[in-house]
């Protein structure tokens, strides 16, 4: 009998050439998906400021997806770089990852979430995930502007 995997989540290393080919794989998504001016994404200089804490999940030592929630203010974060490998899609790491960023949420007191994500056909499975955890398209927040290119949402969270 074969047990599964063991599948984790913890601090990422933002000096990993994993975690680097990871992030440069979803930067390289986000500009060929999107005009520049409408990519929100962060690389590792936006990753490594006191305000996001970020996160991989990885099974066996194979790093499979990351997220990072950025605090706006001590009531509000934001979901940010959430991303599953390519090859490892269609296997929940994406709901555990958010799973993750909620209950890291909820654990500092904020009462709200938001998220910006693209509006184009590619970001629809990520959409339709963030919706059924109840996350609700919402106006910019922070430091965001209307744009065509992006679909806000926001989830309010139990206080």
């Amino acid at each position: 009998m074969t047990t599964p995997a063991s599948i984790t989540i913890d601090r990422g290393d933002l000096a990993d050439e994993r975690v680097l080919r990871l992030l440069r794989d979803h930067l390289d998504d986000m500009f060929a998906t999107s005009p520049p001016e409408s990519v929100h994404a962060l690389d590792v200089s936006g990753l490594e400021v006191p305000e996001v804490t970020f996160w991989t999940i990885a099974e066996e030592g194979d790093i499979l997806g990351c997220v990072a929630l950025k605090e706006l203010d001590p009531e509000h974060g934001e979901l940010k770089s959430m991303r599953t490998d390519a090859a490892s899609r269609g296997r929940g790491l994406g709901a555990r990852l958010l799973e993750h960023v909620l209950a890291e949420a909820a654990r500092r007191g904020y009462r709200r979430v938001s998220l910006e994500t693209g509006s184009q056909d590619f970001f629809r499975p990520a959409r339709r995930l963030y919706a059924r955890y109840g996350f609700r398209e919402c106006g910019p927040f922070g430091d965001y502007v209307l744009d065509p290119h992006s679909v806000f949402m926001t989830l309010e969270l139990p206080a």
